[in-house]
């Protein structure tokens, strides 16, 4: 009991520091958003803007899906596999959702059917939305170190990597990009990594050759 108290002193301390993060994370100053960028989902062609309907702020989760790749990500499979789930919630808040990825329509949406999922899921492949914002790096770029990933020069070393990205739509119609986050900045978004951290293994990923390794598509454990 008295080890428990102690430990929860800690935690009471490490939320109250999350708190002031999170004050941080929006008092940020924003950046408008110029391009009028377009996507391809099952709606049509739809603009940055209608993704809101008729919300005033809007997630992205940046899905890593190459066009030439005939499955989605397996790391950002585990984590949408929670995101139906929220979309309700989200919207009682004021909040839109969506997933983007640089796959073609066709693949996406055979690939959401594979894994049961209904979230908006929408390629960017015609347009630079995910240059733009950081998680897709052409080739070229890569070889030369010209990339910027989770805020470092030369840290995008190949052609996808995960994200997510909020935006904001003001009475006027415009839309400001007030915030992104990338790599161990989208933990709080995966509540498997969360229950796990409260079992006695943890993540158990010490002996593994990399941290997730022994994430597979739910449909394939």
């Amino acid at each position: 009991l008295a080890a428990r108290r102690k430990l929860l002193e800690a935690e009471k301390d490490l939320q109250q520091r999350r708190d002031d993060v999170a004050r941080q994370r929006r008092a940020l100053p924003a950046r408008r958003v110029a391009t009028a960028y377009e996507f391809r989902g099952e709606n049509g062609t739809q603009r940055l803007a209608e993704l809101f309907g008729d919300k005033s702020q809007l997630l992205v989760y940046h899905f890593m899906y190459h066009p030439d790749w005939d499955e989605g990500c397996k790391s950002c499979s585990f984590w949408a596999d929670s995101y139906d789930g929220v979309i309700a919630h989200l919207a009682a808040r004021d909040v839109a959702f969506a997933v983007i990825s640089r796959g073609p329509l066709d693949k996406l949406l055979a690939y959401q059917k594979r894994m049961g999922w209904s979230f908006p899921w929408l390629s960017s492949e015609a347009s630079s939305f995910n240059y733009d914002f950081n998680v897709s790096f052409r080739p070229a770029d890569i070889e030369s170190g010209d990339t910027m990933y989770n805020y470092v020069k030369g840290a995008g070393r190949i052609e996808e990597l995960p994200g997510l990205s909020v935006f904001r739509k003001n009475a006027d119609g415009s839309i400001d990009h007030t915030y992104s986050t990338f790599a161990r900045g989208l933990d709080p978004l995966n509540p498997v990594y969360q229950m796990l951290d409260l079992v006695p293994k943890g993540r158990d990923e010490d002996d593994l050759p990399y941290p997730m390794d022994w994430v597979r598509r739910h449909d394939e454990y």
